[in-house]
Order: structure tokens, then C-alpha cells, then sequence
């Protein structure tokens, strides 16, 4: 197993790194509110970003968005490369391919998920008319096309132009322009067969465990340039033993997030199963992302409560995250439940 990233990974890491740095500032995060920045976007599909992904994998992926989770960068990143670019790649049909990957490759289009499946959707007629809710969609506002499964686990793509499609804003945690997804026989149109939700529910804990990874980091390093300018009886608050102690936690913390994405992505880039592998680090972006953006926020003391810091941004994403696609203890029950699928013997 080899976590170093190949020269097209590292310059994509390097490109997003400076873009993502360049255009996600705090004057321009506070002024986007809880909507999309159209002007990153933009950015991002131009420097082909977006179309890199087919060819840079999971792990390339998660690369991309620990840069924007340092940042908690306001665009649909993770959510069209996963819902949309990935799942279509690895998933449609060759006409699906070629009809859909283009426009998301650009960015023309924006998919997202209605991941997890609670079973809200069901699918009738015979024709993929779907009905039913998801309370919210993470970037729906912002979407062309939405991936839904169905009670059943069956993949629809879903334009959210389409006639029985009802589209309602709503606010969720982290800014994320989500929304509340009615179907009423809307039509969609099939993408893959038995185990794509499956499949595609694995890379997307992965990608956003990489996201949380960043977020965990970007409070880590805000907390470390705090602590080490903040001065309290005559020296920095970082020489504090109970300071440092709190900061080398939550910096183990990070390196766990990190390491269990990249060892779930390298499997999924090398065909080898990686369900066990995405939900531990799903576990981690959950149970340790939560820690990460806690101390965060305590080690900036008073200036943490300040909803306007951006600390405060991190810890808004890292709660988001924590909750997304299963918290801890709900992907702690799957994958004892799949590890002791795994060990049965049969008889």
C-alpha cells in the first residue's frame, strides 16, 4: 500500500491548494452567506479540475478536498465529482457517458446525492417515476441533476428541471445550499445495476472523510497560529502544557481522519474491496472530526464563540460532516454488521 500521490495527483493538489486559497477568503466566504461562489466555481472548472477526477481516482479526490475542506471552500465540489462524474464513469451505460460526463466535466452541470437511502423514494409505472421526500439534499439548490436510490437500492439520475420535481431551500448546519427534494412521478433514468448504491455510497464516505480531514486541519492550524500570538501571564498560550496537550489530541485525531480516506481510496484506485475501509473512515471524519473542530473552538477561547470567526466556519462543516452519510455510531453498527457478515462460516 502507497499513499504517495502520483505527479498528476500532486500537481491537481497543488492547483486546487493555490485556488482554493486565492478565492476562499474570509471576506469572500462571508459575503457568499449560505449560497454557492460562483466566481470559484468557475475557477475550479477552468483550471479542469472537475474532469481531472476520472483520471486521478479516489485518492487524487480526496487530495483535492482536503484543500477545500482548509478553506471550507462554498462550492459543489465533492458532491458533482462523486454523485455526478464518478458514478456515471463507473456506473452508466456508454450513452450515459457520453451524454452526461461532458457538461459535469465543465461544470455546465452540478450533480448531488440523496444519500443516504432512508427508503423515503419509491419508483412505480414502470417507467422510473419516482415518488416521495428527502427532508434535505446537500447543494440541491445549486444542481442540474440528483442522484437518488430508491426503497429498493436502485440508482435514478434525476434532472431537477424535470416536471414532479419541487425543489424547497432550507437550511442545514454548514452552508451548503441544501434544499428539500419532493418527487412527485418524476422521471428518472437508471444508473447501474445490483450494488451501485452500494458502490457508490463507499466512495462518497470516503470523499467526504478527505473533506473532514481538511476541515480538521484548517481548525488545527487557525488554533495553532492562535495559541502561539495569544499571550496569557507573560507568554503564548501554546507553551501551556494543557494547550499543547489539547493540540497534539486533535493533530492524531487529523492523522487518523487522513489516513483511513487515503487507505479506503487506494483500494477502490486498485479494484480491491473497500466497503470495511470507507466506514472506518467514515467512523473517524465522524467520531475524531468531531473532537478536531471542538478543540478548535475551545482553544480560541472567548474569540471561538464569535459566530463571525472563521473558526466558527469549521466547526459549523465539521458538525455537518460528523452527521453526513451516517454519524458514529451508526457506521460503527454497519460495519460490525459487515465484519461479521465477513467471518461467518458456512455450515
Amino acid at each position: 500500500m502507497d499513499f504517495t500521490p502520483t505527479e498528476e495527483q500532486a500537481a491537481g493538489q497543488g492547483l486546487a491548494a493555490r485556488i482554493f486559497k486565492d478565492l476562499s477568503t474570509h471576506e469572500r466566504l462571508a459575503a457568499a452567506g449560505t449560497g454557492t461562489d460562483a466566481e470559484l466555481w468557475k475557477e475550479l472548472c477552468a483550471a479542469g479540475l472537475i474532469a481531472a477526477v476520472e483520471e486521478i481516482g479516489l485518492l487524487g479526490l480526496v487530495l483535492l478536498l482536503e484543500e477545500q475542506g482548509r478553506t471550507t471552500a462554498q462550492v459543489p465540489f465533492a458532491a458533482t465529482c462523486v454523485y455526478g462524474v464518478l458514478a456515471v464513469d463507473e456506473h452508466g451505460s456508454a450513452e450515459q457517458r457520453e451524454r452526461l460526463l461532458p457538461p459535469l466535466r465543465d461544470g455546465t452541470a452540478v450533480a448531488t446525492g440523496a444519500f443516504p437511502s432512508r427508503g423515503g423514494l419509491r419508483s412505480g409505472g414502470g417507467g422510473g417515476r419516482l415518488s416521495g421526500t428527502v427532508p434535505y439534499v446537500p447543494w440541491l439548490r445549486d444542481a442540474t441533476h440528483v442522484l437518488v436510490p430508491d426503497s429498493d437500492g436502485a440508482l435514478w439520475m434525476v434532472s431537477t428541471a424535470g416536471e414532479g420535481v419541487s425543489v424547497q431551500p432550507v437550511e442545514t448546519t454548514a452552508p451548503w445550499a441544501a434544499a428539500r427534494l419532493d418527487l412527485d412521478g418524476a422521471l428518472g433514468e437508471r444508473l447501474g445495476g445490483a450494488g451501485a448504491y452500494a458502490s457508490v455510497l463507499a466512495t462518497s464516505r470516503t470523499a467526504f472523510a478527505g473533506l473532514q480531514a481538511g476541515v480538521a486541519a484548517g481548525s488545527l492550524a487557525r488554533a495553532v497560529e492562535h495559541t502561539a500570538t495569544r499571550e496569557q501571564f507573560g507568554r503564548p498560550l501554546s507553551t501551556h502544557q494543557a494547550v499543547l496537550l489539547r493540540a497534539a489530541d486533535a493533530h492524531m485525531d487529523t492523522e487518523a481522519i487522513r489516513v483511513t480516506a487515503y487507505e479506503a481510496a487506494w483500494r477502490r484506485d486498485h479494484s480491491l474491496a473497500y466497503g470495511a475501509q470507507a466506514l472506518t473512515a467514515a467512523w473517524w471524519a465522524s467520531e475524531a472530526g468531531r473532537r478536531v473542530v471542538h478543540a478548535g473552538q475551545h482553544l480560541h477561547g472567548g474569540t471561538g464563540a464569535d459566530l463571525e470567526h472563521p473558526v466558527h466556519r469549521h466547526f459549523l462543516w465539521g458538525r455537518q460532516l460528523d452527521a453526513y452519510l451516517g454519524c458514529g455510531s451508526e457506521v460503527l453498527d454497519e460495519l460490525g454488521r459487515l465484519l461479521a457478515e465477513a467471518e461467518e462460516v458456512p455450515t
